[in-house]
């Protein structure tokens, strides 16, 4: 299952057009914006649809703590990449296979089994460089013919349903009828240029990596973790047929590479390790099972964990299974001596709202937003508390700054809809979740949020202009006959969209808090 993934990506979203193989310079030809067969604007749409279809399966992490790590390292990366255009997302996919992949538009995904399989920061970069340097190379762009909008997002469902019934387990006869549409003369073909590309990926990425400051080695290192996991798995399956280069070829090769770049020796940031843990944590299955886990790690040797990523991870797990005055305690100490480290600071003020200690998590709160401030985790979890104390107004104003600042997730929108909601701005209100809508992918209910707002009374000419500008940028990125459908109903579609007229669950299908 693990190699459906990338083998249906690429020959799903490819055609036979006779692009040319790249050349073997680090950074290949890739041709003019107005020689590409996929329009930027074509590529966010399928993109959107397939995040989309992997929210409603529940299969992102949506944690704001580990979106934030993994967004910090992506964004680190793409600062040394030649493509700025696009808007990069990286999210965590809460699957245990080793694995991750670019979608269209800039979305990238990692597997929380990734993750943890990675036993440098260097490795983990390297994985998310090589993946970047398939949407910079326009890989994907590059290899689907031009054709009708309607026919790509055709394509992306097709796309997504096959990406999450491979995340699902999905039994192979299930996905028979996907995979016999890659049947073909030019299947081979298809195949090789997508090899092509993963070398081409390879050889961009560890430039990246090494330019951020990463160890570029760390690329070559983790795809003999990858070989090493897998060898029994892959011994059967003939070299031909891989979409990606043969193991033993393809670490000789990357080692050769990072090797031409100078030596370095960077140093695990404790945002990494502590990531790690709580991924292990919040990806167990029961929360008992998680404690225990951590604990036997915490009496082994040479786990490849540092005590203070263990006891972060137990403490998180002890907030699980309901046990947050053992918690608060080995938090404290953690903050107390390492004041730097935000994670601390917010985990301890959960754990104090958890164990019915309201003054001292405030306190926790404004003392950690006071060092940190904008930080999205951190303001996320002070406003929670804000709003479960009865401070929406300030919670509103806190994430209002965060948004003018930051770009903002999906959980940034929905809280600060929920904040808006609760201190009384119900036009505000409907707009941040028609925010919430879009970042993740749905469009139509987008579109039926503002279309809610612009009815409020008593709207000012600021607010009103805001909100028909974004209605009418949602019009124009709406296929043709989904916009008819959308734009031409006189009532917006009110189930499960709003925050005041329907009293529906503003809860979005996210997964992971603690």
């Amino acid at each position: 299952m693990k190699f459906l993934v990338p083998f249906l990506i690429g020959c799903l979203l490819s055609c036979p057009v006779g692009a040319a193989v790249p050349s073997q310079d680090d950074l290949p030809d890739i041709g003019s914006p107005s020689s590409a067969a996929l329009s930027r604007d074509h590529e966010e749409q399928i993109g959107r649809e397939i995040m989309r279809m992997l929210r409603d399966a529940g299969q992102i992490l949506d944690d704001p703590e580990i979106t934030e790590y993994v967004q910090t390292v992506g964004d680190r990366l793409v600062g040394q990449s030649q493509e700025t255009d696009y808007e990069f997302r990286f999210f965590v996919v809460d699957d245990p296979h080793i694995n991750a992949f670019a979608l269209p538009g800039g979305y990238i995904g990692v597997n929380s089994g990734l993750v943890l399989a990675s036993e440098t920061e260097s490795e983990l970069a390297g994985v998310i460089a090589h993946e970047i340097a398939h949407v910079t190379q326009k890989h994907i762009a590059r290899r689907v013919e031009a054709g009708s909008r309607a026919g790509l997002v055709s394509t992306a469902a097709l796309l997504a349903a096959i990406l999450v019934g491979a995340a699902t387990g999905a039994s192979p006869d299930a996905l028979q009828g996907a995979i016999a549409i890659t049947q073909g003369t030019a299947l081979q073909q298809q195949i090789n240029f997508t090899r092509s590309n993963e070398s081409e990926a390879d050889r961009v990425g560890i430039g990246i990596l090494a330019s951020a400051g990463f160890d570029p080695h760390g690329m070559p290192a983790f795809f003999e973790t990858m070989s090493r996991r897998q060898g029994l798995a892959m011994s059967g399956i003939p070299e031909f047929i891989l979409t990606h280069p043969a193991p033993p070829d393809r670490i000789a090769e990357s080692r050769a590479r990072a090797a031409k770049y100078p030596d370095v020796e960077p140093e695990d940031s404790p945002e990494y390790e502590l990531t790690r843990a709580r991924i292990r944590v919040l990806s167990a299955k029961n929360s008992s099972g998680a404690l225990q886990e951590i604990r036997s790690l915490q009496k082994s040797e040479d786990t490849g964990w540092s005590p203070d990523a263990l006891s972060y991870g137990e403490a998180i797990a002890l907030m699980r299974a309901g046990r947050p005055d053992e918690a608060v305690s080995l938090l404290a100490g953690l903050r107390d001596r390492n004041q730097n480290v935000i994670a601390y600071h917010s985990a301890l003020g959960q754990a104090q709202i958890q164990s019915n200690q309201p003054r001292e998590a405030m306190d926790t709160f404004r003392n950690a937003i006071a060092l940190f401030p904008r930080n999205v985790p951190l303001t996320i979890r002070y406003s929670q508390a804000l709003m479960r104390f009865g401070e929406p107004q300030y919670a509103h104003e806190l994430l209002l700054d965060l948004l003018n600042n930051v770009p903002p997730t999906p959980d940034q929108a929905h809280l600060i809809a929920l904040a808006a909601s609760a201190a009384g701005d119900t036009a505000d209100a409907y707009y941040y979740m028609s925010e919430y809508h879009v970042l993740n992918g749905n469009l139509p209910l987008a579109a039926d949020q503002l279309r809610l707002a612009l009815a409020v009374p008593d709207l000012d000419e600021v607010q009103r202009s805001r909100f028909q500008a974004r209605l009418d940028l949602i019009r124009e990125n709406l296929p043709e006959r989904r916009r008819r459908s959308v734009f031409d109903d006189p009532e917006p579609d009110t189930t499960d969209v709003g925050p005041v007229s329907t009293g529906a669950s503003l809860a979005p299908p996210a997964r992971g808090a603690a």
